[in-house]
């Protein structure tokens, strides 16, 4: 494509990005609120706002049982000092919205490669703003950021992706699912750099700030979350008569009540069983092109978030990020995944925060609600796993057609 045809498709993608992010900030800075929707803006100013008054201190709020991040979510929650004259949570909301444009900007840093389209900055630019403001009022699109960062860098920069995925980890976790798709040389200094990323990051909050390894047992006690898929047992429990409740536990509503620890433990073998797919899937796998990290990444994480006994509307940020890098190669492979997560994610914001009360009610609206965006995203994880392994697995290697030789041609002057 020429000069002009390049501009004007960077022009649309701008121009796009400019107006619904324009609308994003009307809607978190409350210039326009949804009627009978929930504060997303709530968790800034109450709860990131009262960790943020402790981490300045020198400490991390070990005491407070709405805490269970690695070290390294302190840099988030502490970002807004960087912007003093804004205060607290208008501050948060403005770094948010320039880890937003961050992301676009590696996209588009992408697509403009050769042999690149610009369906990855597409993605973001179209998908991200139909999650609706919670896009702003969370630290996930920072998250985010670095993980777009790092599978950008990919098989050509393998350190580079490593000491990003490490980073990664230890602001929220789930960035570590972006290693296991390299492998070979490049696989092992990845891996290396991102242990000793993560490790020398953790030994000096470790050693600066007290409670910093908190986290790893934070989470041992969570419940299951109203929103997740497992959830979805319980709420149709309530109407054949299971008397459980919904109460606010460990930051988010979780059910309470009978056999809700045996759909918890149900939850974590499906975990189980979805880390045992990615472990034979990496046996198993001997076709790994440049595209392949990010297929795999957007695979494991879209495994654990169906599977997990939490699932919160942010997570939805990771996957449109993740899910925007695999369309950034020529490789169609996650289209259909993708669409699937793209397609969940304006029920999202209609279970979160439109209709959020109905979820919690668990009435016929909020059951349908979550049957649907939760039954799109187990077709996504089910269809990208298809994917990846038809493409690393079972796909027949190219190899080059055999030279077939010319046949001989009569001489004119030869008898037929």
């Amino acid at each position: 494509m020429d000069g002009t045809g390049t501009r004007r498709r960077l022009t649309g993608v701008l121009a796009v990005w400019g107006v619904s992010r324009a609308v994003l900030v009307l809607l978190v800075f409350k210039v326009f609120v949804l009627a009978g929707a929930e504060d997303v803006s709530a968790d800034v100013s109450v709860i990131y706002q009262g960790w943020y008054e402790v981490l300045r201190q020198g400490g991390f709020p070990v005491g407070d049982v709405t805490w269970q991040y690695p070290p390294a979510a302190a840099l988030a929650i502490l970002s807004p000092a960087t912007l003093p004259f804004l205060g607290y949570t208008a501050a948060f909301h403005v770094l948010a919205l320039l880890a937003d444009l961050a992301v676009l900007c590696l996209l588009l840093c992408a697509g403009r490669r050769p042999g690149r389209p610009l369906r990855g900055a597409w993605v973001w630019t179209a998908g991200a703003p139909l999650l609706g403001p919670i896009l702003y009022a969370r630290y996930d699109v920072m998250v985010t950021a670095v993980a777009v960062a790092a599978l950008l860098a990919g098989v050509r920069h393998p350190r580079a992706m490593g000491a990003l995925a490490g980073f990664g980890a230890l602001l929220k976790v789930w960035p570590v699912l972006l290693l296991p798709g390299l492998r070979g040389a490049a696989g092992r200094r990845a891996w290396t750099a991102a242990a000793l990323t993560a490790a020398a990051l953790a030994s000096l909050f470790a050693l600066t700030m007290p409670g910093a390894l908190s986290f790893v047992t934070a989470q041992r006690d969570r419940g299951v979350e109203v929103e997740s898929p497992a959830a979805l047992v319980l709420h149709v429990a309530r109407h054949l008569g299971w008397n459980g409740q919904v109460l606010l536990t460990y930051g988010s509503l979780e059910f309470v009540g009978p056999y809700t620890d045996v759909v918890g433990t149900a939850s974590l073998a499906l975990t189980a069983a979805a880390f045992g797919w990615l472990v034979l899937w990496r046996l198993r796998a001997r076709r790994f092109r440049p595209h392949t990290a990010a297929q795999a990444a957007f695979t494991a994480v879209l495994l654990f978030t169906v599977t997990s006994r939490v699932l919160s509307p942010q997570y939805l940020v990771w996957l449109i990020g993740l899910a925007a890098v695999c369309l950034c190669f020529r490789d169609d492979g996650m289209r259909l995944p993708a669409g699937l997560v793209l397609a969940a994610a304006p029920v999202t914001a209609l279970e979160f925060p439109v209709y959020f009360a109905h979820v919690v009610a668990s009435d016929r609206l909020g059951v349908t609600l979550l049957l649907l965006r939760n039954g799109l995203l187990v077709a996504a994880g089910v269809t990208a796993c298809r994917a990846l392994w038809r493409s690393t697995v079972t796909a027949a290697p190219r190899t080059r057609a055999p030279h077939r030789a010319a046949r001989p041609t009569a001489r004119l002057d030869q008898p037929s």
